[in-house]
């Protein structure tokens, strides 16, 4: 798995611990071992523009995926095809005000958006209610059983 991580902001961020979540996913969604993706934390001026420019609404977001080779979760028996899932970027500006309303810390908010954005980069989607409580019961599984083997359940 390669997982490239480039931080274009003052936020300090532990790019360890990006990559191990994003790999925790990955074998969790059973993806080929040769998967590729990159996580690109920006500003609020870089995400406002892509915010704009993909998704024509003003202000700048959280998180947005861009997904590549359109690969799909797999399973123990049957891994998914190698390829390449995505960008993800992350404004961590946004996920710290995020974090402060919903009160936990900020690097777990980054790690949520994290696990979301790899589900959305699946193929994952939260328009409808049963997509929603899927997607949403799926990713606090995933982020909830890195944390407990990082120790910080």
């Amino acid at each position: 798995m390669t997982i490239e991580i480039r931080n274009e902001t003052t936020y300090t961020v532990d790019e360890t611990e990006f990559v191990d979540c994003a790999r925790s996913v990955f074998e969790a969604m059973h993806l080929h071992p040769a998967t590729e993706m990159s996580i690109l934390f920006v500003d609020e001026d870089a995400m406002e523009k892509l915010h704009v420019q993909w998704l024509d609404l003003p202000g700048p977001t959280d998180v947005m995926s861009f997904p590549m080779d359109e690969l799909i979760p797999g399973t123990a028996e049957h891994p998914a095809p190698e390829g390449l899932l995505g960008d993800v970027v992350l404004c961590p500006s946004v996920a710290a005000k995020q974090a402060a309303e919903a009160g936990h810390s900020a690097i777990e908010e980054m790690l949520l958006l994290t696990c979301h954005s790899i589900l959305h980069l699946l193929g994952y989607d939260h328009m409808e209610e049963d997509e929603r409580k899927v997607m949403f019961d799926l990713q606090r599984t995933l982020l909830l059983t890195f944390l407990a083997s990082r120790g910080k359940s």
